[in-house]
Parts: C-alpha cells; structure tokens; sequence
C-alpha cells in the first residue's frame, strides 16, 4: 500500500483510494471539486496519455492541464513519468483509480 498525503492511502491493486482522516477527506474534496480535474480523470480512465492529448480532449490549454495534473498527482489520483517524444520528452499520465472512498468512521 502506498501512502498518499498524511492521513490517506492508495490500494493500487484495487484501484481504490481510501479517504480518511477529516484533513485529507478536505484535501480530496477540494481537488475534485474541479470539474477540469474530474474530467481529466475521466479521459484517463481510457488509458495513459500524453499532456497534449489530454488538453485537447478537456478542451484545455496544456499549462493549464499541466498545473491539474500536478494537483491530482500530489494526492496520489494521476501518476506520471516522461517519455522520449517527436521533439524531446513529453510527460505521459495514467490512473489506476477507480473508486474513491470516504471512511467517514475514522472521524472522531
């Protein structure tokens, strides 16, 4: 298992991540509180790709789908690695998540 932010964690080989703790339950909430982000991890449900392929299907520019990615990485939603492109590297997304979950019993 691997530990997203304080308080949270990913089942990779479940695809789930499990919400606990008030502080990340609030750091989730407010990341999918994006519609750009939840699209994002819509059209990556399809499968990895890249930055331009991405901001072109969330009709998005590709700095701004950059900064998204970087958000939804940060707490474990988006994984990302560099790969040799037609003109240098270009970055390549993907999700393995599938569900999210709110263990609202771990609040005390």
């Amino acid at each position: 298992m691997n530990e997203g932010v304080t308080g949270g964690s990913v089942r990779e080989r479940e695809s789930t991540l499990i919400v606990r703790g008030a502080d990340y339950i609030e750091k989730v909430a407010d990341v999918l509180r994006s519609s750009a982000r939840v699209r994002i991890l819509i059209e990556l449900q399809k499968g990895e790709m890249d930055l331009s392929k991405l901001a072109e299907l969330v009709n998005q520019s590709k700095a701004s789908v950059s900064m998204h990615v970087k958000i939804l990485s940060n707490l474990g939603l988006v994984k990302t690695t560099y790969r040799p492109g037609q003109r240098g590297v270009k970055k390549v997304c993907w999700t393995n998540i599938k569900e999210i979950r709110i263990l609202l019993s771990d609040l005390h």
